[in-house]
């Protein structure tokens, strides 16, 4: 089975065409190299925490999207709020991807501790909060990808040694 991908920037000046988005681009780019994931949806929307939590809400409950991974608003900004709108659409957190990539991420720069951005479940879909630049899109999502599969099917209830699950990768 795919795991059916939504991506979703947040960026004021992308959203208004300012700056082209580079991170969305780099999360396809990255999830089209590997057979198991199709990207079924990509959006830009600016720094509103409302207009996040619908476009996340849409893509959770209308969509069918098994993972969502946003890009931006993480960081320590007045208009960062990617993390609240997350957290505000979830059932369940699931903390250690955030973890991960800020521990991994601080081994390179210290900067990395100053990303805020969370992950958990709403339904049948995961949703992961990403840094917005590039390098962070590529090194944090590159970190989490290996278990992605599995946790993919965790939340759709599958057995996981089945279906999203490679064969000899990882445990519950």
């Amino acid at each position: 089975m795919t795991v059916r991908v939504g991506i979703l920037t947040v960026s004021d000046r992308s959203s208004r065409g300012e700056r082209k988005d580079e991170s969305g681009p780099t999360i396809e780019r990255i999830l089209t190299e590997r057979s198991e994931y199709a990207i079924v949806t990509t959006a830009i929307v600016p720094d509103d925490r409302e207009l996040i939590e619908n476009k996340l809400i849409e893509w959770c409950d209308e969509n069918g999207i098994d993972l969502i991974l946003t890009t931006g608003g993480t960081g320590f900004g007045p208009r960062d709020v990617t993390p609240e709108a997350t957290r505000d659409v979830i059932e369940r957190e699931a903390p250690g991807f955030p973890e991960a990539m800020r521990m991994d991420g601080f081994r390179k720069t210290p900067h990395a501790l100053l990303s805020r951005g969370i992950a958990g479940i709403r339904g049948r879909t995961l949703i992961i909060n990403l840094p917005g630049s590039p390098t962070a899109v590529t090194e944090g999502l590159t970190l989490i990808l290996p278990a992605l599969p599995h946790a993919v099917a965790i939340v759709h209830g599958e057995n996981a040694d089945h279906k999203f699950h490679k064969a000899g990768k990882g445990g519950s």
